[in-house]
């Protein structure tokens, strides 16, 4: 609790001061040069509460925006890991045939096999009978 009421006070301090500092640049005709040394400070300011903040969540074991948008990062391309093995894995089942075709298609083979030989053997024998009887 007290590192916040310091940071408030310092946040206090600094708003009372740069207030009164903004109203003098200001009362003097506005100049560019005093406006660059408030914004200045405004975002030193800012800096300083930004990294306080994050080693406060850090300390406290709180996730900060920026963890979550990493975390996020990191889940979208998961995912998009996951739908690309989805797929690869949806296109290896489709392209794959059971063994049961196979066996069939095998037989089939074998078969035809056998008639060509048989076919071959028929016509090797009708060539030799011309070649004997021609002797």
């Amino acid at each position: 609790m007290s590192s916040e009421t310091n940071i408030y006070e310092m946040w206090k301090d600094l708003y009372s001061k740069s207030s009164s500092f903004f109203d003098d640049k200001v009362k003097e005709d506005f100049p560019s040069k005093g406006i660059a040394q408030v914004l200045e400070m405004n975002l030193m300011f800012k800096k300083m509460i930004d990294e306080s903040t994050e080693k406060y969540l850090e300390f406290v074991n709180i996730p900060s925006r920026n963890d979550l948008a990493n975390l996020s990062s990191l889940i979208v391309n998961v995912d998009a890991k996951v739908d690309n093995l989805e797929e690869l894995l949806e296109e290896a089942t489709d392209k794959a045939v059971d063994p049961a075709s196979y066996q069939r298609e095998l037989a089939g083979i074998k078969k035809d096999m056998k008639n060509l030989d048989t076919k071959l053997n028929q016509i090797l024998a009708a060539l030799k009978l011309p070649e004997t009887s021609s002797k």
